[in-house]
């Protein structure tokens, strides 16, 4: 579904990405896992058209990103979950979800709201409250069904158990999966990288603007080079 070839891009002529490879099929969960600072967010950017690539290739279901503004790329059915949830707290949880549909998916807004709460229960019980006054985790689930809304073909999740407590973190990974299980493609991006192994297929590790290890996630998971990576061994 999506095909990325030798993309660089970076801020006032300092590179951050200096030749990301990777790909992303349909059906799967793929994690692109790295440290602070290694250009995840970068990437993340780039492919929701809110940076522009220096050079590369982006691919969504045969058709070019580059170029492309966030509007058309949310309108091809990219869907990015940004890294600290970017909700807007002073709305209630229920318009927050329905901005989720505002360029794409508008005709099925009532089914699709249905949707989100049946899969997450929680926020049908709070849909009148105002976000910013939610738990973490909750406010987590705003996001993640905000980008449900826009019928994604494709989803990024920027760091989503970024701040939240070990339980927590371990219903949002359960959540995700779910989610695939459903057919859903989901691209991972995340620091927790045991976690996020166990549950994708495959995996990049990114490490100063490029890939540096690549494969099935189970075979990531036991290669001495990801201690090495996180761990300096």
């Amino acid at each position: 579904m999506l095909e990325i070839s030798g993309l660089r891009a970076g801020y006032g002529g300092v590179e951050v990405l200096r030749g990301i490879d990777l790909s992303v099929g349909a059906g799967e969960i793929i994690a692109v896992l790295g440290s602070n600072g290694v250009g995840k967010t970068t990437l993340n950017k780039v492919l929701s058209g809110v940076l522009a690539a220096d050079a590369g290739e982006v691919m969504f279901e045969g058709r070019s990103l580059r170029g492309l503004s966030p509007v058309q790329v949310v309108e091809a059915g990219l869907i990015h979950v940004p890294e600290g949830r970017k909700i807007f707290p002073n709305m209630s949880v229920r318009e927050n979800l329905e901005l989720g549909s505002y360029r794409r998916a508008r005709a099925n807004r009532a089914s699709n709201l249905d949707l989100v709460f049946e899969t997450f229960p929680r926020l049908r019980e709070r849909m009148g409250q105002m976000a910013g006054t939610l738990s973490g985790g909750e406010q987590q689930m705003v996001a993640i069904g905000r980008g449900m809304m826009a019928e994604p073909r494709l989803l990024i999740l920027d760091e989503p158990s970024l701040g939240l407590s070990p339980l927590l973190v371990e219903e949002m990974f359960a959540l995700i999966l779910r989610l695939n299980e459903q057919g859903l493609p989901i691209m991972l991006v995340e620091q927790n990288v045991v976690q996020s192994l166990e549950l994708a297929a495959r995996a990049y590790i990114i490490e100063n603007g490029v890939v540096t290890l690549s494969g099935a996630a189970a075979d990531i998971r036991n290669d001495p080079e990801l201690k090495r990576v996180y761990l300096g061994l």
